[in-house]
């Protein structure tokens, strides 16, 4: 049975994501999905992206806003732009997105499959099940406006999609995988994100069955008008009773304040990454670190990178400290690194290349360097997240900082003046 991963609460923000970084979100974002699917194949990238911390983690690798709901709509787009020409090869096709895009996600799996063999049409209305239950069957006063269907050419999939509460200004993510799915109805979420708005309705839980049938039975018994009349006789100050929590699951609580602090993130394991990069690097990239633009601060990304590659589902509860990869588009914990950014996506994009043509080495130092990470964070120590937020902001200028606000040099000479 497909179960719940977890829930989190994403605050609702404006704007759009910079042609500057969207385009480098796309390179990166497939040149990590290219990763997993060598090392660990088509299947494990669907668990991944049903798995909402990773998720998370995922888009603040990539620059985006670390705890902001638009890490979805960014990072199912990128995904979409990166992956679409290369779908026959990897096996992999990105459907759907946002508001008029997401209802054109039956009609591109009916057109995937014309191309590919499995049964579209199947699909088609999968997708359409999928987002009547979390509009209908789960009325938790969010309205879905972002559905995104992620299928393989072996017929599995995965479904992420977003409601929204314009009052609350907040947004909460439904995750589904196809993997071990038994029944629309019957708790099939892989994970709800958002935070416990009170009484809700889910009635494709499993423990609401009996509620299920007893509608059934009502309508079939009273009809429409004898269910009406019904509900006008309970009073419900006496009926009304607290829901059972909705789930046993961790919950990922993201704040409205746009800052790092350091109780966001797990500074064992922020050590763990730093610390590697600066002892497994120079081992395992002797040769690459004798280009100029790669350094220390690119190994670190890196090991951050490789970490979201490699990781098991427990090392991803702290999706802010992936920001210290590669920053955040609105500054948090500091402006995008560039000249950082661009030395990733190159290193990461050789050793793919030179994986897919057997040439294991490079992916195997990035295996190594997550590897030394969790080693080295059982005894590691540091300096506190200010220091190295700190240290991120000294260097800007040289790392190519920017963000939604412009470069970082542009920036401190109109301060100058």
């Amino acid at each position: 049975m497909a179960h719940r991963a977890g829930s989190a609460d994403l605050p609702l923000h404006g704007g759009r994501v910079p042609a500057w970084l969207g385009e480098r979100m796309t390179r990166l974002g497939t040149i990590i999905t290219e990763a997993i699917v060598l090392h660990y194949g088509r299947d494990e990238f669907l668990r991944r992206l049903a798995h909402p911390f990773w998720f998370q983690s995922f888009g603040a690798v990539m620059g985006m806003d670390w705890h902001s709901s638009g890490i979805t709509t960014s990072v199912l787009g990128a995904l979409k732009r990166g992956l679409s020409p290369r779908a026959h090869e990897l096996g992999i096709y990105v459907c759907g997105g946002r508001g008029a895009q997401s209802r054109k996600t039956p009609s591109e799996l009916i057109a995937v499959a014309e191309r590919t063999g499995f049964d579209g049409h199947h699909l088609a209305s999968t997708s359409r099940l999928v987002a009547k239950v979390d509009s209908a069957a789960v009325q938790d006063g969010f309205d879905l406006y972002l559905h995104g269907f992620i299928t393989t050419q072996d017929g599995n999939w995965v479904v992420v999609q977003q409601g929204m509460n314009g009052e609350r200004r907040q947004a909460r993510r439904y995750h589904w995988l196809s993997e071990g799915l038994k029944s629309f109805l019957d708790s099939p979420h892989a994970a709800i994100e958002g935070r416990g708005q009170g009484l809700i309705m889910n009635l494709a839980d499993a423990r609401a069955r009996p509620s299920r049938d007893a509608q059934l039975e009502l309508l079939d018994n009273i009809g429409p008008d004898g269910i009406i009349h019904e509900l006008n006789k309970i009073n419900p100050r006496v009926n009304a009773e607290p829901f059972a929590a909705q789930m046993d699951l961790p919950h990922l609580i993201m704040p409205m304040r746009h800052e790092v602090q350091e109780v966001d993130v797990n500074m064992r394991r922020l050590h763990g990454n730093l610390a590697a990069a600066a002892e497994r690097g120079p081992k395992d990239f002797q040769e690459l670190l004798l280009v100029p633009g790669v350094g220390p601060r690119t190994v670190s990304a890196l090991a951050m990178v490789a970490e979201v590659v490699h990781g098991a589902p427990s090392r991803f509860s702290d999706p802010a400290r992936f920001s210290v990869a590669h920053g955040g588009k609105d500054r948090h914990p500091y402006p995008v690194p560039i000249k950082v950014y661009d030395e990733t996506i190159r290193v990461m994009k050789s050793a793919v290349q030179k994986g897919r043509l057997g040439h294991q080495e490079e992916l195997l130092a990035l295996y190594r360097l997550d590897e030394q990470a969790r080693r080295l964070e059982r005894y590691v120590t540091g300096p506190d997240l200010k220091e190295i937020i700190a240290g991120e902001y000294n260097q800007t200028r040289r790392l190519g900082g920017r963000s939604i606000f412009g470069h970082e040099i542009d920036i401190e000479h109109q301060s100058e003046r």
